[in-house]
């Protein structure tokens, strides 16, 4: 009871220091690490996601360097800017995290969050010499909208930020190779709702995979078709999957929004 009346009281003092907006953006963020435990994503301390803080372009948030992605709050995350320097009081942040964030961030402002994982399926897939295939309904949304960008190591080279702009180019989705997975959105629900649908088109290709079992791929036209019902769909209904996911984690611990 004392540990949640000063984490409250933290939280409390950390929010007449900043605009309502950049609050709410903190309170989304943070629901989005927690969702992202929920679904089993979380890598010890390691992966990030980030948002750019509403009205401060070239500033976004992102988790600490200790915390894991249940022990996410509103009040922990730190802000940077695009070249990764803390803004405001000096926080422990993984470098590699925000390298790979800020290359899309500077390329993209069209672009207000990117959601990074290691998960199984998207760790294997990243190995796989033929890519994710148009072989579920769910796959269907990546055909010719996937990226992939080459291993380069841990990604603390700051030149690789280019490259992996450059990979991404237009697109919302990327595995990158030997690593992981990656996909950005204009707000966090869309990024992270994305993310849920590459996690499952992975994990579907690699259970079918698996068996042994011929798989049938749709011709090249209706995976075409496929993509653009979901160009449509996916608009009108991530929101709402958003929506849902974060009364999914205000049911498991509303402590984030501390």
């Amino acid at each position: 009871m004392k540990r949640n009346a000063i984490a409250l009281a933290s939280s409390r003092g950390a929010r007449s220091k900043m605009s309502k907006a950049e609050w709410t953006a903190r309170v989304d963020l943070a629901a989005a690490y927690r969702i992202g435990a929920i679904f089993g994503w979380s890598n010890l301390i390691y992966n990030h996601v980030t948002l750019r803080v509403p009205g401060e372009p070239n500033h976004f948030l992102v988790k600490v360097n200790d915390l894991m992605f249940e022990e996410v709050t509103a009040s922990s995350l730190a802000k940077l800017d695009l070249d990764g320097k803390p803004v405001g009081e000096d926080q422990n942040v993984n470098v590699t995290g925000f390298n790979i964030h800020t290359a899309v961030l500077r390329a993209r402002p069209d672009v207000n969050a990117v959601y990074h994982v290691h998960t199984d399926a998207g760790t294997a897939m990243s190995a796989h010499k033929k890519g994710l295939l148009p072989m579920s309904q769910a796959s269907m949304q990546f055909y010719n909208r996937l990226a992939y960008h080459d291993y380069e190591g841990l990604s603390d080279d700051e030149g690789e930020r280019e490259r992996i702009a450059r990979a991404m180019g237009g697109k919302k989705a990327m595995i990158m190779r030997n690593h992981g997975l990656l996909t950005c959105g204009e707000s966090i629900g869309r990024a992270l709702v994305l993310m849920k649908y590459l996690v499952t088109s992975c994990e579907t290709q690699l259970r079918l995979e698996a068996t042994g079992a011929d798989i049938i791929l749709p011709p090249p036209e209706m995976c075409e078709h496929a993509a653009r019902q979901w160009e449509t769909f996916d608009p009108i209904n991530a929101d709402a999957e958003w929506r849902a996911l974060v009364r999914l984690a205000d049911r498991h611990d509303p402590s984030f929004r501390n």
